[in-house]
C-alpha cells in the first residue's frame, strides 16, 4: 500500500510534528494532544499575487478613537476601551457568566449609537431574549441571530457594512463547510477564528470571541488561537461566592494582568468599585493565622486576607495545602521559617487560603504568608489594623518590591494604621506606623510572639 505523505500530526501544545499518531508528545510530554493536518504542498501562484503598497508609520494617522463601553471595569482591563479593528478572546468556565457579560457589554455599547451583531451558536434567539429580559437589556437595539456557519456570518457582516462590534458565542461551535472535521476540533477552531479575524480586521470591526476552557483552565483549542487575537481575557470565579474576576492575560493595547471585579446578581453582573472591602470581611477582628496583604493586580492596589492553619500531623508526610497561591512557593517559605526562626514545622500540617477566590501571582506576598503561618503557629494574632508585604530571599532577608507607595496609600484608604514592609527609602507621609523588616525572624519580636510554644 502506498504511504500517504501528505498527512502529518501536530501537537496542539508545542506544535511539534510527527509522521504518525502517538499518544504522548515526545517534546512536551502532553498526552492526546496530536491532531491530523493535511501536509500537501502547492507551488506559489504568483499570477494571483499583487504588489502591496508600503505605508509610512510616521505619516499614518489614527482616524478612530477607542470605543468606551461605559463598563469601567471592562474598559480598565482592556487598557481604556476597545481599539477599532481589534480581536478579543474571552474564556471562562461553564456557567461563570461569559454570555451574560457579553450581552450587558453590547447593551452598553448600543446606547452610544454603535451597531452590534451578536451571533450565538449555543442558544436560539428566543433563549437570548429570555436572558435579556432577566438582566433588563431586551429593549436594546442589539442585532441577534443564531448560526454556526462562518461563511453565512461573513456574508451577513459584509451585507451590513456599518457594523462596529461582532460578537461570537462561542468559537468552538463555529464551522467552515470546506473542512471535513466536526465543529470544535482544532482545525475548525483555528480556521474559523482566522477567517473571522481576517474579515473584521479588513472592515475595521471589533471582534469578540467567547471561548470554552479545558479542565485545566486553558483556552480550548489550538494554542495558536491566543496568538491570533489582540487581547485574551479570562473570566474567573468560584461557585461558592458571587464575585467574578475579569483578568487580562494578553493585551497588545494595554497592561497585562489587569483585573476587573464584578458581582453576579439576579439582574446580571454589577461592577465592584471598592475591591479591597469585598476581600476583607473580617479585617476588623483579630484572628490567629490571618494576615492582610497589600497587593497589586495590574495597575490596581488591592488588599487581600491570607489565612494560614498550622496543626499537628498524624501522618508521616505532613500535608501542605494551598488555595489561591503558588503551590511550589509554600514549602520554600516553610523551610525559610524553620532555618531562620528556629521553629519546627516538619511535623505540622500547613493549610493556606486566599480569601475571596482571587489567585495571587506576586512574590510580594511572601512576607504576609510567613506572618500568617507564624501567627497560627504561636496562636497569637498579628497586631490590629496591620498590612504586610515583601518578598523573601532564601536566607530569610526581606527584599524590596515595586509600587510600595500605592500599597501604602490603599492601606491608609481602608483605615489601616501599621505596615510591615521591606527596607526602602520611603519617607513616612500618611500617618501610618511603618516598620521596616530586614529579616523574617524580626517578625517574632515585632509581633510579640513567644518562643515557648
Amino acid at each position: 500500500m502506498k504511504k500517504n505523505n501528505s498527512v502529518k500530526y501536530v501537537c496542539s501544545v508545542c506544535s511539534s510534528t510527527y509522521s504518525k499518531w502517538i499518544g504522548k508528545c515526545d517534546n512536551c510530554g502532553s498526552w492526546n494532544t496530536l491532531y491530523e493536518e493535511n501536509n500537501s504542498l502547492s507551488s506559489l501562484d504568483e499570477k494571483n499575487s499583487i504588489i502591496i503598497e508600503l505605508n509610512s508609520l510616521k505619516q499614518t494617522e489614527v482616524t478612530r478613537n477607542r470605543i468606551l463601553t461605559d463598563i469601567k471595569e471592562f474598559d480598565q482591563v482592556c487598557g481604556g476601551g476597545l481599539v477599532p479593528g481589534s480581536a478579543i478572546l474571552l474564556g471562562g468556565d461553564p456557567g461563570i457568566g461569559k454570555s451574560t457579560l457579553l450581552l450587558q457589554l453590547l447593551a452598553k455599547i448600543v446606547d452610544q449609537k454603535y451597531k452590534c451583531i451578536y451571533v450565538s451558536g449555543e442558544e436560539s434567539v428566543q433563549q437570548i431574549k429570555i436572558r435579556g429580559d432577566r438582566i433588563g437589556v431586551s429593549e436594546k437595539t442589539i442585532n441577534v441571530f443564531s448560526s454556526i456557519d462562518v461563511g453565512s456570518i461573513i456574508k451577513t457582516v459584509k451585507n451590513n457594512n456599518d457594523i462596529d462590534i461582532l460578537a461570537i458565542d462561542s468559537i468552538q461551535t463555529m464551522f467552515l463547510n470546506n473542512l471535513e472535521s466536526a465543529p470544535g476540533t482544532i482545525s475548525q477552531v483555528r480556521s474559523c477564528a482566522q477567517e473571522l479575524i481576517k474579515i473584521t480586521k479588513h472592515l475595521g470591526i471589533n471582534l469578540i470571541l467567547v471561548s470554552h476552557v479545558t479542565k485545566d483552565g486553558q483556552i480550548a483549542g489550538p494554542r495558536v488561537l491566543e496568538h491570533m487575537v489582540d487581547t485574551v481575557l479570562y473570566f474567573e470565579g468560584e461557585n461558592s461566592n458571587d464575585y467574578r474576576i475579569l483578568r487580562s492575560i494578553k493585551n497588545r493595547f494595554g497592561p497585562t494582568d489587569e483585573i476587573g471585579i464584578f458581582e453576579m446578581t439576579a439582574l446580571g453582573l454589577q461592577e465592584v468599585n471598592n475591591a479591597s472591602q469585598i476581600f476583607l470581611p473580617n479585617h476588623g477582628a483579630q484572628i490567629n493565622g490571618n494576615a492582610i496583604y497589600a497587593g497589586i493586580e495590574g495597575t490596581r492596589p488591592i488588599l487581600l486576607e491570607i489565612q494560614a492553619l498550622v496543626a499537628s500531623s498524624s501522618h508521616s508526610n505532613p500535608r501542605r495545602s494551598v488555595i489561591g497561591w503558588d503551590n511550589n512557593r509554600l514549602p520554600m517559605i516553610l523551610a525559610i521559617l524553620e532555618k531562620t526562626c528556629g521553629i519546627n514545622l516538619s511535623n505540622k500540617d500547613v493549610y493556606l487560603n486566599v480569601v475571596g477566590g482571587l489567585k495571587i501571582r506576586e512574590t510580594a506576598a511572601d512576607l504576609a504568608v510567613a506572618s500568617a503561618i507564624l501567627s497560627s503557629y504561636f496562636a497569637k494574632p498579628i497586631p490590629d489594623k496591620s498590612i504586610v508585604f515583601g518578598e523573601l530571599g532564601l536566607s530569610g532577608e526581606v527584599r524590596p518590591i515595586k509600587q510600595m507607595v500605592k500599597r501604602l496609600n490603599e492601606g491608609k484608604k481602608q483605615g489601616f494604621k501599621n505596615v510591615y514592609m521591606p527596607p526602602s527609602n520611603y519617607i513616612q507621609k500618611n500617618n501610618m506606623v511603618v516598620k521596616k523588616i530586614n529579616k523574617v525572624s524580626q517578625l517574632i519580636q515585632d509581633f510579640n510572639f513567644s518562643r515557648n510554644t
